[in-house]
């Protein structure tokens, strides 16, 4: 039988959990199979393709993936947090990266795999990226690193600030 063995950025990726949460499992002795190969944990997989995890003894159930990943990754770039930046001179995140129903923002992105870039000027893409034209799409099982300015501004671009502050006063009215 053969055994795929994955890193600790992979795993983690698989799981849907930081990496740093995924090193206090590893430490806790709570990865089934885990062994450090010098200073690289290598993490086998089960049947379904996900590191198995073994249950606390206290606190909530966790909340990591089971399954395999099913949504693709939607690689978004925030034209006008870009424009801000350069007339501000800020540094925030200009990429968007959407899986499912979770965002996150990110300042460069690695793409360990195939992808594809779509461009579609008279159908934006309303249901992953917010109507975008032009979007990158990646496979479920490929591994998209994120990746950020030491000296960067984090979380969300001013953009997003302003369009959620905007939803929040329409709640309110």
């Amino acid at each position: 039988m053969n055994i795929s063995l994955v890193t600790t950025t992979q795993a983690a990726f698989l799981l849907n959990i930081s990496t740093g949460r995924l090193r206090t499992l590893l430490n806790q002795g709570r990865v089934q199979g885990a062994h450090k190969i010098k200073r690289l944990w290598m993490i086998p997989l089960n049947h379904r393709g996900m590191p198995e995890i073994t249950s606390g003894s206290r606190g909530p159930e966790g909340t990591w993936n089971k399954l395999p990943r099913k949504a693709k990754t939607i690689v978004h770039v925030l034209r006008k947090t870009i424009d801000y930046n350069r007339d501000n001179k800020t540094s925030h995140p200009v990429v968007a990266v959407k899986v499912g129903e979770k965002k996150e923002y990110c300042h460069a992105l690695k793409i360990n795999g195939p992808c594809q870039i779509v461009y579609q000027p008279h159908q934006p893409n309303k249901s992953q990226a917010e109507g975008a034209r032009l979007w990158i799409e990646v496979e479920p099982e490929i591994l998209v690193e994120r990746k950020y300015f030491s000296n960067g501004d984090y979380g969300p671009p001013p953009e997003v600030v302003q369009q959620r502050s905007k939803i929040k006063k329409k709640v309110q009215d």
